[in-house]
This record gives C-alpha cells, sequence and structure tokens, in this order.
C-alpha cells in the first residue's frame, strides 16, 4: 500500500479476505472455523490501520496477533489511505465491518425480497454484481446467453464448490438458484455455471437502472463490478448508473 502510493500517489482499496473454502484452508492446515476467521480478521485489519494510519511503534496484543514496536516505513501521507472492505454477508462479517469502519459487501439478494430492514446498523455497504446492459431488451440477453451460454462441465464445478464452501453468500445464491427466485433482470447463469461469483443483472438501461435504483435505495452505495470485457461494455454500464442515480435524485 505504502509503495504504491509513494511510487504512483494513487489510493488503493483492499478487499480483506477471511477465506470460505475449505479445501484451500485444509491445505494450509487452518481449521479455525468461519466466524473464528473473521474474528482474526477483524485484528488483522485493526493492525494494519493503526500501521498505515502511521501510529509508530505500534505494540498489539490480540488472540491472533502480537506486534512490538513495529514502525511502517516509509509513512502513508493521509490523503492515501486506502478504503477497506469486506464480506457482510454473514453477521460475523458485518461485525468484522462495524468494528473496522470497512464497507460492508454483500452479493445481493434480488431488490425486491429485502424487506426494507437493515442488518447493517448505519454501516458503510455495497454490493458485487455483473451488469450487461443495452438499449432493447432482447439485444441485452442475446448479448448475455452468447456470454454465458449453459455449460454442464461448469454447472458440476459450481456444485462441487459448493460443498467445499462454508460461505454464507455462496450458500444464499445457490438457494435463490435453486427456488427460481430471481426477477426478469436478476440472472445467476454465470454463478451456477462456474464462470462468476455474483449475480448479473441483464435487460434494458431503463429496467437494470430501476433495479440499481431499488438498491441504492436501500442503502448500498458501493458497487463492485463483474470485471467487463470491454472499455464498451463499460460505457454501456455508465448509462444505466447515470439513470439510476437520476432516478434517486427524483425519489428524493
Amino acid at each position: 500500500v505504502t509503495s504504491f502510493a509513494t511510487l504512483y500517489g494513487r489510493r488503493l482499496y483492499l478487499n480483506m479476505v477471511a477465506g470460505g473454502f475449505k479445501n484451500d484452508l485444509a491445505a494450509l492446515n487452518d481449521a479455525t472455523p468461519h466466524d473464528k476467521r473473521y474474528a482474526r480478521l477483524t485484528e488483522y485489519t485493526s493492525v494494519m490501520k493503526c500501521l498505515l494510519s502511521g501510529r509508530a511503534p505500534l505494540n498489539f496484543e490480540g488472540e491472533f496477533y502480537q506486534i512490538h514496536q513495529l514502525t511502517m516505513i516509509p509513512a502513508l501521507p493521509p490523503e492515501l489511505f486506502p478504503g477497506i472492505l469486506v464480506s457482510g454477508s454473514s453477521e460475523a462479517g458485518l461485525a468484522t465491518a462495524q468494528e473496522t469502519g470497512a464497507t460492508a459487501i454483500e452479493y445481493p439478494q434480488p431488490a425486491a425480497q429485502y424487506d426494507g430492514s437493515s442488518r447493517r446498523n448505519g454501516m458503510a455497504a455495497g454490493i458485487r454484481v455483473g451488469i450487461i446492459a443495452r438499449q432493447k431488451e432482447g439485444e441485452a440477453w442475446q448479448i448475455a446467453i452468447d456470454r454465458f451460454p449453459e455449460d454442464r462441465k461448469g454447472t458440476l464445478t459450481h456444485q462441487l464448490a459448493m460443498k467445499a464452501s462454508d460461505s454464507v453468500w455462496h450458500k444464499t445464491l445457490s438457494a435463490i438458484a435453486a427456488e427460481g427466485q430471481g426477477n426478469n433482470t436478476y440472472w445467476l447463469r454465470p454463478f451456477e455455471t462456474y464462470k462468476s461469483f455474483c449475480p448479473y443483472l441483464v435487460g434494458s438501461y431503463d429496467h437494470v437502472a430501476e433495479e440499481l435504483a431499488n438498491y441504492i435505495g436501500l442503502g448500498y452505495h458501493t458497487f463492485i463490478l463483474d470485471i467487463p470485457p470491454t472499455e464498451e461494455e463499460l460505457q454501456h454500464i455508465r448509462v444505466v448508473f447515470d439513470l439510476a442515480s437520476e432516478s434517486q435524485k427524483a425519489w428524493q
């Protein structure tokens, strides 16, 4: 983080990960349960924030980490302090986000399935989604189907990954797919065929913008996009965010 700041003068965003695939954890001889991994991540993030904020020399005594007289060199300019993201799909993840001041990122359900209540208690929150949008609904769906065709091998790989994961978001999205709880915009084939780890919003500019505006209305103000394949695709995505922003202003 400090190296990038020194070399390029740019601020980074850090995605703090507790780890959710049991096979990877087993390979590292890490049998720490799900919620304990988030407690460990809370400590790690707290230590990192203290170092990056210039509190030196740092001493820290925790359950998982002990730090004695540690100093970060070179120092990080305050205006380049990184944004911090953490998974907020589980209660343990939300607790980590709240304690560390991180933005809680979720893999969302369809916006209509939220009842307006919030587990976030005023925390900064965001979602991870893919977006395929065009002026005409049919064109967007044709592009989506061409990019993510049915894939039996991918489906089997996804099913195997499900068995090896204890991530709450993985199980939630799989349940939505199995029960057909999506809508005309919310699409899970990329997730079900192991091509992406997030839902996609597909459709006309207006329909996708409406769904995005609904998420914004629920308090999600940070969006992590599944990587668009081209710059042109990113321009289409910009159109729907502009429309969603205008819609939100109209509501207010």
